[in-house]
Parts: C-alpha cells; sequence; structure tokens
C-alpha cells in the first residue's frame, strides 16, 4: 500500500501520440490495481502521476494498459514505463519501443532479463509463452527467391508488422530523398542532351550534387594503378582480395611472357603476390536493358604489394579460358594506355556486381533480415539475447521490404542499369549462397583465411578486428551476467530454438557451411552474437557508406558494360571506352541509387549509443557504457590515424556506423 509514482514516457517520433485515452493497472506478486488515471499521451513527452494504492501490490511484475477509442483507433508509440515503489527510491523499468493499436489489453513485464523458467512465478513463463504465440503468428517467414535465406512474409511494405515499419520523419526523408534525386536525374539527361558523350570528360557534365573530398579525389585520381590497388584493400568492396599462395590454374601464360612468370613467383616467394578472382561471374547471362544487350566478364586480377604498403596491378585476365578462348588475353600496364585503362575497369565494373548483391546485400541485407525474424519469432522480450540484439534489428525488414519490391524489380535501378540485373542478379546470388560460410561472416577467421593479417596498409582489416574485439568484450559482458556456465547455455530452450531457426529455416540447411544448430558453450554462443552483431552494424557500414565516395564517379565502377570485352589491345580506341561505359541514362541512374543508399541517415543511431533501454538493472548498464567507453578510444584513435594518410578510412569509425541495417 502507498503512493506509487508513475512516468509513462510517449516517442518523440512523427505522430507517435494519441488521441485515444490509455488505462493502466499496476501487478505485483501479492495483487493487482487498476489505477484511477487516464492518460492521453503527447508524442515526446513523460507524463508523470501519482497514485494511492490500497493494497500492498508487493515487487512489481507487470504494468497492463488498455487504449480506448471511440471512433478512430488512433495508434501510440509507447517508450516506456516506469514505477517509483512506495517507500523506496527503488524504480521498475516497464519497456515497451512499440505501437499499441486496438482495444486489447497490453501486459509489459518488468524489464529485468530472465532465462526460460528462471522464475519461480508462474506468471513470468505463461507470459513468455502468450508472447511467442503471438509473435509467431505476426512474424512469419517468405520465401523471395528459391535458394536464397528466406525473409519475412510481406509483398509490400504495407504487410509489415508495424513495429517493423520506419517511423514518420525516416519514411518522409527516404521518400522525399527519392523524389529529389529522380528530379536532379531529369535536369541531367535534359543538360546532356544538348552535348556531345564522346570522351571520358563528358561525365563531368553530370558530375554535380553534394560530393564528399574522396569522391573528388577518386574523380580525379581514378585511372591511376595505385587507385585501383588500393580499393581492394580499403573501398566499397574489402572482401574479394586474398593473399596467393600458388599462381591460379586459370592464370594461362602464353609463350614470350617468361619475365611476367619469373616476376609472379618472385612475388609469391616473398608473400607479396595477392589476387582477386571474380570467377563467380563466369557463366551468368547478362541483363537486357531497353532491348540493348548488356555484357558481363569474370577477370582476374594478380597484384603486388610493394614494401611501402602500395597495391599495384602486375596483370588481368578478363575472362577466364575456354574453347573459344584457351589462351585468353592478359593486360598489363605496359600495354596501350586505354588497352590497360579498359581492362582495369572492365574489372571495376565486375567489383561493383559482386559488390552490390554478395557482399552488401546477401552477406549484410538478407543476413540481418534472417537474425531479426527469428530473434523476434524464438526470443521473449524478457530474454537478454531479445535484449541484446534488438537494437541492431531496427528498420531492417522494411529497408529489405523495399529492396526487394522497387531497387530489384522488374522496372527497379538494378533492372534499369546494371548488367546483372532482370534476373541475373538472383542466379550470381544464389552462387554466393551455396558459397557462404560461417567463417567468412567472422572477420578474424575471414581475414586470417585471406591472409590479409598483419598489413598495415589494409586499414578495412584493421578496423574491422579492433571493432570485432570490442563487440566481442560488449556480448561477453552481458552473457557472463544470465549464463554462469555452459551447461545454462545448453540448458536454454528458447536460445536453443532461435540458433535452429537461423541455421536450418532462416539460411535453409546452412549447417553445412559451419553455421552451429545448437551452443554448446558461452564462447560459442558469444562468437555467433559478435558475428550478428558485427555484421547488422559495422560489416554493413563498411561496404554501404563507402558507395557515395567510391561508386558515384561513374567510369570507377561502372554498374553495367555494353560492349563485349576485348580480345585484343591493339583496337581500343575512345570510342570503345566510351561504348563500353554506361550510357547518360544508366550513369544517372547509377549515381542516383548510390547516393540514395550510401548517404547518412538524419535520424542515424551510432553503434554502441541507442537511446531504448531494454536491461533493467546496473549491471547491464554498466557494461554498455564500458562499450561506448571502448568505441570512444578508437574513434580517437582512427581520427589520429587519419590525420595522417592521404586518403583516409572513415567507414568503421564508431561515430559512422549505424546501430543497424537502417538504410
Amino acid at each position: 500500500m502507498g503512493r506509487y509514482c508513475i512516468h509513462v514516457a510517449t516517442g518523440a517520433w512523427l505522430f507517435s501520440g494519441s488521441f485515444n485515452r490509455v488505462q493502466l493497472w499496476l501487478v505485483g506478486e501479492r495483487g493487482e490495481a487498476e489505477l484511477d488515471l487516464w492518460l492521453q499521451p503527447v508524442r515526446g513527452q513523460v507524463e508523470e502521476f501519482e497514485q494511492d494504492v490500497p493494497q500492498d501490490l508487493g515487487p512489481l511484475q507487470f504494468v497492463k494498459l488498455r487504449k480506448h477509442h471511440s471512433l478512430v483507433d488512433d495508434a501510440w508509440f509507447c517508450d516506456r514505463i516506469t514505477v517509483q515503489v512506495p517507500g523506496t527510491f527503488q524504480e521498475a523499468a516497464f519497456p515497451c519501443y512499440r505501437w499499441v493499436q486496438g482495444e486489447g489489453v497490453l501486459t509489459l513485464p518488468e524489464g529485468t532479463a530472465r532465462l526460460a523458467g528462471e522464475s519461480t512465478f508462474d506468471k513470468f513463463q505463461k507470459h513468455r509463452e502468450k508472447e511467442l504465440k503471438e509473435r509467431q503468428l505476426i512474424y512469419c517467414w517468405g520465401i523471395w527467391k528459391e535458394g536464397l535465406p528466406l525473409t519475412i512474409a510481406a509483398d509490400s511494405v504495407k504487410d509489415l508488422p508495424p513495429d517493423m515499419k520506419f517511423h514518420g520523419e525516416k519514411r518522409l526523408d527516404y521518400e522525399w530523398t527519392g523524389k529529389t534525386g529522380v528530379l536532379e536525374m531529369v535536369l541531367k539527361r535534359v543538360y546532356t542532351l544538348l552535348n556531345s558523350w564522346d570522351s571520358l570528360e563528358d561525365f563531368d557534365q553530370i558530375f554535380w550534387g553534394p560530393k564528399s573530398t574522396l569522391c573528388e579525389k577518386v574523380h580525379q585520381r581514378w585511372q591511376d594503378d595505385e587507385l585501383f590497388g588500393y580499393q581492394f584493400l580499403n573501398g566499397a568492396n574489402p572482401m574479394l582480395l586474398r593473399r596467393s599462395t600458388s599462381l591460379p590454374s586459370r592464370l594461362v601464360l602464353p609463350s614470350g611472357m617468361e619475365g611476367l612468370r619469373a616476376q609472379l613467383e618472385e612475388e609469391l616467394q616473398n608473400g607479396s603476390l595477392f589476387e582477386a578472382d571474380f570467377i563467380l561471374l563466369d557463366g551468368i547471362p547478362a541483363n537486357v536493358i531497353q532491348g540493348e544487350q548488356q555484357y558481363l566478364a569474370a577477370p582476374l586480377v594478380m597484384l603486388k604489394m610493394e614494401p611501402s604498403g602500395k597495391l599495384l596491378p602486375m596483370v588481368i585476365q578478363i575472362q577466364p579460358p575456354n574453347a573459344s578462348y584457351p589462351t585468353p588475353p592478359l593486360f598489363l600496364p605496359s600495354d596501350p594506355p586505354l588497352a590497360w585503362l579498359l581492362a582495369k575497369t572492365w574489372v571495376r565494373s565486375s567489383d561493383f556486381q559482386l559488390h552490390q548483391l554478395q557482399y552488401h546485400f546477401l552477406n549484410t541485407h538478407l543476413l540481418a533480415e534472417v537474425i531479426a525474424v527469428a530473434t523476434m519469432r524464438c526470443l521473449p522480450g524478457l530474454h537478454p539475447v531479445f535484449k541484446l540484439l534488438i537494437p541492431h534489428t531496427r528498420y531492417t525488414t522494411e529497408v529489405n521490404t523495399r529492396a526487394r519490391t522497387q531497387a530489384n524489380s522488374d522496372s527497379g535501378i538494378f533492372s534499369q542499369a546494371v548488367s546483372t540485373g532482370g534476373g541475373p542478379h538472383v542466379q550470381l546470388m544464389r552462387r554466393a549462397m551455396a558459397q557462404l560460410t560461417y567463417r567468412s561472416l567472422c572477420p578474424p577467421e575471414d581475414l586470417a583465411d585471406r591472409g590479409l593479417l598483419g598489413i598495415p596498409s589494409a586499414l578495412y582489416a584493421h578496423d574491422a578486428l579492433r571493432l570485432w574485439e570490442i563487440i566481442a568484450r560488449y556480448v561477453e559482458g552481458i552473457i557472463h551476467l544470465f549464463y554462469q556456465g555452459d551447461d545454462v547455455v545448453r540448458g536454454d530452450p528458447e536460445l536453443q530454438a532461435w540458433c535452429r531457426e537461423i541455421t536450418e529455416v532462416g539460411l535453409c540447411q546452412a549447417q553445412d557451411k559451419g553455421f552451429p544448430v545448437s551452443f554448446q558453450s558461452r564462447a560459442q554462443l558469444c562468437h555467433f552474437l559478435t558475428m550478428c552483431i558485427f555484421r547488422c552494424t559495422a560489416q554493413h557500414a563498411a561496404v554501404n557508406f563507402s558507395q557515395h565516395d567510391w561508386l558515384f564517379w561513374v567510369p570507377n565502377a561502372p554498374s553495367t558494360m555494353r560492349m563485349p570485352p576485348p580480345t585484343t589491345k591493339e583496337d581500343v580506341t575512345m570510342a570503345t571506352v566510351m561504348g563500353s561505359l554506361p550510357d547518360v541514362r544508366q550513369s544517372c541512374l547509377q549515381m542516383l541509387f548510390v547516393r540514395q543508399v550510401g548517404r547518412q541517415q538524419p535520424d542515424m543511431v551510432p553503434l554502441g549509443y541507442h537511446t531504448e533501454e531494454y536491461f533493467s538493472g546496473p549491471e547491464p548498464k554498466a557494461i554498455l557504457r564500458q562499450f561506448q567507453a571502448d568505441l570512444d578510444n578508437l574513434e580517437r584513435e582512427i581520427v589520429a590515424r587519419n590525420e595522417q594518410l592521404d586518403i583516409p578510412y572513415e567507414y568503421l569509425k564508431p561515430s559512422c556506423i549505424e546501430s543497424s541495417v537502417a538504410i
């Protein structure tokens, strides 16, 4: 008995408030009390009430609420409710962070994380079982394309659960940016109608609008071999390069190239020979855009690492050997300049395809969606792993649904401007999915497998490892709070169901690719959770926010090629180069796309700084503060390092990392 002080926080999002009135109940260990007050939530405000309750409720377990309406069901976004217990300074927190709709009773448990069966009170167990049954009816799996990870079952954003949709400001910004981008594209096309399009300088006619300093450097230096090699280490796609352990079998050296073989073998012997093989593209049919056939290639690039850390190309084979070309031509830096430039351009266009579809969309977006849906289906809000992961699922399903229904549709940008669009993109992603392994998603193993550890100029590799370590310490801190031993991990039915849901369902029986079907130890669980958070945050930042710097200047990363790969070097002219590169319309579409997806969001939430408080109690909050301190220290290290570099690497600077796949 006594006076309870209640704080009700309403979200700051557009339309978060409600004209409907809300009724509250307090549920304690020894009783339940209906409060004699009615709320009318106001956007961005915390309402405070004091209420006398005659009976002794005991420790508070739940808050129940019901939103009443007469004519219009005006949805309310409730952040959280906190209650100060009479006669103490203790405050019970009840996190919500969801839309309240309809007139049903919503029950919010007290925010202390609990494992299944951990509490002696049946109320908590019944609540979590009821919650999962309801969620599994709302969050259903769907098949977008056979052979790819499952997605949420939604044909459009209208079909998504309300809590998975963009908030008001996010939706308005997304749609407004798209409209202004289309207007800019129209203006560029009108302008170019009055001018020629037959030299590389003609691309300057559409190279306007907001640009970064690095984007300008790419514009000026994209033809340099040094910048070409640099991108394999620190560009938009630092995921393909690997140190050579032998000369690739596909690299057929014709007679007369004994000198090149000797150079390659010497670099191999010194451990300074690297390769980037785009063989995944071999045999993929190319798109047809507005009746015109486009072209694809599967290049191989051999590069050498100089003592200074510069990575320079030595030879490019644009296509692998086949029956028609058992000895395909090899392009060298000593070749005629336009021939060598065209060979590098083919590599960059091939990199555009793998970057977008394999390393960006499949390995971050689709994987993050599997994690998000499995989490909603298998882990109740009381579970510590749910509380750990839920900030990293924000907006993911709507972003992906928009990508599937817009960018990858028959009329979308991919179909209209990308050589793998219009169907081949699915074939390519199926190949990438077949090669996906658990090790490849974890930087310590992936970078070791690719021989990229300990290279001073490999800035992505360095920053990725540092972030992995920081995230791993954070995850370990939270997990060790709630799992006192490996036996507790093995005995958690909800956690084990979540693991199976990801590997066997969402990733379509991926256990043969190294993904676990159960967790046998705390260490194994921590490693998997670190992978999940890293993929949804740091890895997505590395391959997404780099796009506007490296892909906006179209000749550096052509989204499509309009002529077949050259088979001779002497016949390459400027007309050949311009005839191969995207036309005006395709170029404008590429620039529109990379600006839209590569820009920082106005409502960005940096890694570690989400405002939602899902955990209650001082211990989890202290672990989060240490996580933030570790991220701040890394930020200072990266800023200091970048001040000494000609090309700063900023994509894994913590302040630049979005807390989820939100764009």
